[in-house]
């Protein structure tokens, strides 16, 4: 996601290529016209379909890379001239917005053999407030991540597969009851699977934001969700006034 909110734009778990390892891109090309005008990316853990090596070489040298505990081992081997570490209730500044580190349920390690490392999500805050909570499982502490979110954008699948410490649709719409945003974006869907499945199982790259915003209807009524296609953009300031497009 492109997170761009007063004059500040946050990319986030950048995977740009068209095909890694077993995974194919089902989404629309992407436009690297905005690489040179980040201001930083976010990454919320390192697994490969969140930190993937060839996309990260697109992005500008000098843009600071957010990452969890852990990351500047995994980054080392790169360009990257500020890489800034975070754990979860740290902030830093960037551009006219605050990103604050927060709590995931998630096995952020790159590899089942390497290291552990944290996972993460973000809270970015500015004229509006948006959570992206990354790759995580439920967990009770969501409640007092904030009290004013405007935008959650949520995981509702994972890239063909779900495991335990990941949202399923029905979870991702519980989510919605301890976050108490006003408006949600369902995410990481419809972009990556593996070579085939597709043909085998279609439903994958379009069911999951439906089957969310199914749960969000009779769970959190009062929530706004916003089914935005991989590749197409939402501007929610008739929704919520000011600036903020994701």
């Amino acid at each position: 996601m492109l997170i761009d909110m007063d004059g500040t734009r946050i990319l986030t778990d950048p995977v740009l290529r068209f095909q890694f390892r077993a995974l194919r891109r089902h989404a629309p090309d992407l436009d690297l016209g905005v690489l040179p005008l980040l201001d930083a990316v976010v990454v919320s853990h390192f697994h490969l379909d969140h930190l993937n090596p060839a996309s990260l070489w697109l992005i500008p040298p000098e843009t600071p890379l957010l990452v969890p505990e852990g990351g500047r081992n995994v980054l080392r081997r790169y360009h990257f001239r500020h890489v800034v570490e975070m754990t979860p209730g740290q902030s830093v500044t960037v551009g006219a917005l605050t990103v604050s580190a927060t709590h995931a349920e998630h096995d952020g390690r790159r590899y089942p053999w390497s290291p552990p490392t944290g996972a993460v999500g973000f809270l970015v805050t500015g004229s509006r407030q948006v959570y992206f909570a990354g790759d995580t499982s439920l967990f009770q502490g969501m409640q007092t991540i904030s009290d004013h979110i405007d935008v959650a954008l949520l995981p509702v699948w994972g890239w063909g597969r779900m495991t335990e410490d990941h949202l399923s649709p029905r979870d991702a719409a519980r989510a919605l009851t301890l976050l108490r945003p006003r408006a949600a974006v369902p995410i990481h869907w419809g972009s990556l699977l593996p070579q085939g499945i597709h043909l085998l199982k279609p439903e994958l790259l379009t069911g999951p934001p439906e089957e969310f915003a199914r749960h969000a209807a009779q769970l959190a009524p009062q929530v706004e969700v916003h089914i935005v296609e991989p590749g197409a953009s939402l501007s929610l300031a008739r929704h919520l006034g000011d600036v903020a497009n994701e």
